[in-house]
């Protein structure tokens, strides 16, 4: 097969990929009438056929203003999501990256059983562990808060594999002639660890912007307020005759992730290459 044909064909499977995004875009500008007129048969039962403008014919922006000016339920939810990414990212930073450091540097008995079992946890689905976890919060009477949200997310064993990965790959010298010029295990793991393993690090906090911004089973299972909700359980509660501010609340929720992603595309494949690297 050709060069050209291999570009033709990725390109073509590129913009089946962005075509969602292309139908969310265009959807977001769509009058009301539009809308009415496109999903009417999603209202009807589905008896007729859906024809969609990709282009509007008046494009608006009204959907966008009453959504950011109009609906103060929006910017709660916003928030919210806004809240849980970032107190578990920084939660598993505190956590996971030290963790990740003694498992790749300092040898002690049943590391390596232990990390098996780490590997396990982190292959567990969220389903197999609901129940467990439900029963844990309630004991503790974190259910229907945050926390319940935030602090099985903390202890997550999948961000210390990732980062576990980073650390291997430091020179075993360079650590012994730190400790040799007198350097404490402080120092090591702040001067030398932390700066060669950021790329690990970052893959880690993109990996789970992406993961967490996105939560949908956990806050279903442990938040019952809708004042608590984050935007992964909005989002469905719009109704089919607001189409409009669905769209446009979709296009906002995407923005955040898409610029994380971009802004951490590199480190993201570096920790990929990393996690995949043999011990």
């Amino acid at each position: 097969m050709s060069k050209a044909a291999i570009k033709a064909a990725l390109l073509l499977l590129g913009a089946v990929c962005c075509a969602p995004l292309v139908y969310l875009l265009s959807g977001s500008l769509l009058s009301r009438y539009e809308l009415r007129e496109s999903l009417s048969s999603l209202m009807n039962n589905g008896e007729e056929l859906i024809s969609w403008h990709l282009i509007p014919k008046y494009p608006t922006f009204e959907h966008y203003a009453r959504i950011l000016f109009q609906t103060p339920q929006f910017f709660v939810v916003f928030w919210n999501s806004m809240k849980l990414v970032v107190c578990i990212l920084a939660g598993q930073l505190l956590i996971a990256v030290p963790a990740a450091w003694a498992f790749a540097v300092y040898p002690f008995r049943l590391r390596k059983v232990l990390f098996t079992l780490y590997i396990v946890l982190m292959l567990m689905p969220f389903q197999v562990t609901m129940l467990s976890s439900y029963l844990v919060l309630d004991n503790l009477s974190l259910i229907d808060t945050h926390q319940a949200i935030i602090l099985p997310a903390v202890f997550s064993t999948f961000p210390v594999f990732l980062v576990y990965r980073g650390f291997c790959n430091l020179p075993k010298g360079l650590i012994e002639a730190a400790r040799i010029d007198g350097a404490s295990e402080w120092m090591i793991f702040v001067k030398i660890g932390l700066p060669l393993s950021s790329g690990g690090i970052l893959s880690a906090g993109v990996l789970g912007f992406l993961e967490y911004w996105n939560l949908i089973e956990q806050p279903l299972a442990f938040l019952e307020t809708q004042s608590l909700w984050p935007l992964s359980l909005y989002l469905p509660e719009i109704s089919l005759e607001q189409a409009g501010y669905s769209f446009v609340a979709s296009v906002i929720t995407l923005i955040p992730a898409v610029f994380v992603f971009l802004l951490g595309r590199e480190y993201l494949e570096q920790g990929i290459v990393a996690s995949a690297m043999k011990e």
